[in-house]
């Protein structure tokens, strides 16, 4: 699934939607694919800082989506270009 698809399905979710991402995580050298599968409570745009002086009205958005898991945790996941995201 290609990101602008990704991006379209973002667009048209709804809380109560289930959902399933797949997202690779990385740190340092090493990275893994992690499946995160849940009940979408909301998604938003949020505005974010990051860890490098930046220009100080250069804007930093990421989509995320706040998903009930199962066992009734709350998770955040940010999607970026490598995501996978569908509906289970």
């Amino acid at each position: 699934m290609n990101y602008s698809a990704v991006l379209q399905l973002y667009r048209e979710l709804q809380p109560g939607d289930r959902v399933e991402l797949k997202h690779e995580v990385k740190v340092g050298f090493r990275n893994w694919e992690k499946v995160t599968v849940g009940e979408v409570v909301r998604t938003e745009r949020r505005r974010h800082g990051l860890h490098y002086g930046r220009n100080f009205d250069d804007k930093v958005f990421s989509d995320i989506i706040v998903l009930r898991r199962d066992d009734g945790e709350l998770t955040t996941v940010t999607l970026d270009e490598f995501s996978e995201l569908r509906k289970v």
